[in-house]
């Protein structure tokens, strides 16, 4: 284990968040899916991390209720999708950035995301690829700018950072970047785990 992905860990414990590590996501997969039982509503947030996994798949392949917007084909029924899965048994999502610090920061459109990994599900599990471990909150704000444009073209928005693979304090109608919280220490009624995983994941 590098001793940036030690040193995270170690911050997550103190405060309060609980923190597990495992070498390839395989392994992280099948672990959750041993641990969960059929019975929990599962909520997701928009992440590649969550999406590349296949976790909606295997949970709904699990038998369980999966609350997930991505799944939905329109705008009523993904908006009734954020909202189930933001009071559901247990939520998954992925964070834009973690300091070696244990400090959680995302950036959110909508803003679904981020409040549900606050408040609202009774437990809140967040998988991170060591790819985005950064040093101090900085370079945290730092890595989400320069990865939003990613996020951008694959929603294919017209926003100046999807054209320009740039950051810019844009007042496009279709911004990305309009809510951004930083998570220093355990939100005191939701149980809080982070899984970080030994590979590149997500944006």
């Amino acid at each position: 284990m590098e001793q940036k992905v030690q040193n995270t860990i170690e911050s997550l414990k103190r405060n309060n968040i609980a923190a597990r590590y495992f070498d390839s996501s395989k392994e992280a997969v099948e672990v959750l899916l041993k641990e969960i039982n059929a019975d929990k509503v599962i909520g997701i947030g928009g992440s590649m991390t969550i999406k590349t996994l296949e976790l909606d798949k295997l949970f709904v392949e699990n038998g369980n209720e999966v609350c997930f917007h991505w799944l939905e084909q329109t705008p009523e029924k993904m908006e009734a999708a954020r909202r189930k899965a933001a009071v559901a048994d247990i939520y998954f999502s992925s964070a834009n950035a973690i300091t070696e610090k244990g400090q959680l920061v995302n950036t959110d459109g909508v803003g679904n995301r981020v409040a549900a990994m606050i408040y609202g599900p009774a437990k809140v599990i967040i998988i991170i690829g060591i790819n985005k471990i950064t040093s101090n909150l900085d370079t945290a704000l730092e890595r989400i700018k320069n990865n939003a444009y990613k996020n951008a073209r694959r929603l294919k928005l017209n926003t100046p950072c999807s054209i320009n693979e740039k950051c810019s304090s844009c007042n496009s109608p279709q911004r990305m970047c309009n809510v951004t919280t930083i998570i220093d220490k355990k939100p005191s009624r939701t149980e809080m785990e982070v899984i970080i995983i030994g590979e590149e994941l997500g944006f």
